[in-house]
């Protein structure tokens, strides 16, 4: 189960579809994304692909000579854009795909304005869905949620990334879903619907142990994505930002022109292939590795060129050069900015509490240290409150608990009222009276013994003794223990047998921690297949933005029932 190979083999069969010449690639903005994640443009240019133009651009030019590639999303808008296009074609032939199903009367609606006979295939490639990394996909929705519901618009949209993951990984599930989600359960029969309506299309190969599909909620756990994180992949997209594979440096303190934007993807990148679950300190050494490796290699290149022989070999060997020069640089500066940014936030100090905010149960150590990292001024302003937030989900309940205090502290800290309302919306998206399952406070005695032996152990590392509750969530599903009474079956069969092919879907977002844990799953569980996806992949900035769009659009629903407005008193 690999989603980045599946959208690779669908965008390479398209290409080889339209045969021999020149083509030009149109897309709508979603596609260009879809495509951009899992191919540079370097190498669809060697597949004859030499135009990359978007479908709803008003200035583009009759181009006869050339082949039309469309890899569209089915929308109306889309659908219309080809309409236009069709009655007066740019391109010598159209060679069209959906990223999805496209309904029988879209169909004929495009026949209709194809006069001049130019479309010579019209078909359905399920690449609904950016492949992150193998194992991880996403849909880049943000704010799919009004208080507890769906967005109206964002559901039906979920369920065509949802089941186009299915399509291209060739999988009819069973489906799971956590029954304290409404929005789970709703999704869950959503992409039943579909599956039962389009059942010719999910008429696969039957497998001895049926597939399955674990419908998750962000809100169940909202302590991973508030945490700072120590691999290379998670911390670049926490401090930095990734989005499809691309970082903005532009930022940077002295960043040279070309280095504005890198473009950061384990398919063509060796070094960041090699180091994306590595932790920060083994990232140094690796860098440190690169950059030897590079020295000892550049001399040769600037000997003499005496002889044809010389010549010939320096220019054998100058694209490799240029290769990995552009690697070098590009990971000297964002390792180098992790560093700066680590050392200007006091991350490790930071990050030593968060983790203890989320795995330790010593209120009174955590009430002093949250205490003091406010009270330094160099912890900024997200740091502050995140660190508040933390502390707000792991002691809600306390009898001592010290919240008030430290909401005064983060007032003369000057942190805006904003943020100090973010720390209320978190509790109510995420506290103890919404969510399915003991995230802090484990009730049965194994989890409690599990506990305490970590604590009694001590942990190899500080910063990394945090596993997110995915993780726990599939180890007792793996061991056929996840209770039916919190997950359960949608419809009437369910499973006997230990699942194989399993397919995780977090409403709300998933992270890269919890990816690094699929990962490390499917390395050490045998004959266990995972894959996650989520309807972003979060980072703390984006997971406040998404907690803030769902309390604000549930409060003003509220307000709306009630026949009031908000913030009126």
């Amino acid at each position: 189960m690999n989603v980045t190979l599946a959208v690779k083999q669908y965008i390479s069969k398209m290409i080889e579809n339209s045969g021999p010449g020149m083509k030009v690639l149109l897309m709508d903005k979603e596609t260009t994304s879809i495509v951009s994640v899992v191919y540079t443009q370097s190498e669809i240019l060697q597949k004859e692909v030499y135009l990359f133009e978007r479908i709803d651009s008003q200035n583009r030019d009759n181009m006869k000579h050339l082949k039309a590639i469309c890899f569209l999303r089915p929308t109306k808008e889309n659908v219309e854009n080809l309409i236009q296009e069709l009655r007066r074609p740019k391109y010598s032939v159209y060679f069209i795909y959906f990223s999805n199903v496209i309904s029988k009367s879209e169909i004929k609606a495009l026949a209709e304005a194809d006069e001049q006979e130019v479309v010579a295939e019209v078909q359905e490639f399920y690449g609904d869905f950016i492949a992150v990394n193998p194992h991880l996909f996403s849909l880049n929705l943000s704010g799919v949620a009004r208080g507890r519901s769906w967005e109206p618009t964002l559901l039906p949209r979920t369920t065509q990334g949802l089941t186009s993951v299915l399509l291209a990984l060739k999988k009819c599930p069973m489906i799971r879903y956590q029954l304290s989600s409404d929005m789970a359960k709703r999704l869950g029969e959503s992409v039943k619907q579909i599956i039962t309506k389009e059942y010719e299309l999910f008429d696969f190969r039957k497998t001895e142990v049926p597939p399955l599909l674990l419908i998750l909620d962000r809100s169940d756990d909202a302590i991973t994505p508030l945490l700072n994180q120590w691999t290379y992949q998670a911390m670049v997209h926490e401090l930095l930002g990734l989005n499809n594979n691309r970082i903005d440096l532009s930022r940077v303190p002295g960043i040279s022109k070309e280095l504005k934007e890198v473009v950061l993807s384990a398919e063509n990148d060796e070094f960041y292939a090699n180091n994306l679950y590595l932790n920060f300190g083994e990232i140094g050494t690796n860098i440190k590795n690169l950059m030897e490796d590079f020295q000892k290699k550049k001399p040769k290149e600037q000997q003499k060129l005496e002889s044809i022989s010389d010549m010939k070999a320096f220019v054998d060997n100058y694209p490799q050069f240029k290769k990995m020069s552009g690697t070098v640089s590009k990971h000297v500066t964002v390792v180098g900015e992790l560093s700066r940014l680590v050392s200007e936030r006091h991350l490790m100090e930071v990050s030593e509490l968060e983790q203890e905010l989320a795995c330790q149960n010593d209120h009174s150590s955590a009430s002093q240290n949250v205490r003091r990292l406010l009270q330094n001024p160099r912890v900024s302003e997200m740091d502050a409150v995140r660190l508040v937030m933390l502390y707000a989900l792991r002691y809600e309940r306390h009898s001592s608990s010290i919240l008030p205090g430290l909401m005064e502290e983060l007032n003369r800290k000057g942190v805006s009222e904003r943020h100090c309302r973010m720390v209320t919306s978190m509790v109510e998206y995420g506290g103890k009276r919404v969510r399915g399952s003991d995230l802090v406070n484990p009730q049965d005695a194994v989890a409690i013994t599990k506990q305490f032996f970590k604590g009694l152990k001590g942990v190899e590392n500080v910063y990394t003794q945090h596993a997110p509750l995915l993780q726990e969530t599939l180890d007792q599903l793996i061991k056929g223990r996840l209770k039916d009474s919190q997950f359960p079956y949608l419809g009437p069969s369910s499973l006997r047998d230990r699942p194989q092919d399993i397919i995780v879907f977090i409403i709300g977002g998933a992270t890269y921690e919890e990816a690094l844990a699929i990962y490390n799953l499917n390395r050490t569980v045998p004959g266990v297949r995972i894959v996650l996806g989520g309807t972003t992949i979060h980072n703390t900035k984006s997971f406040l933005e998404e907690v803030t769009l769902t309390k604000g659009a549930g409060q003003a629903e509220r307000v709306q029932r009630a026949g009031g407005h908000p913030n009126r008193r």
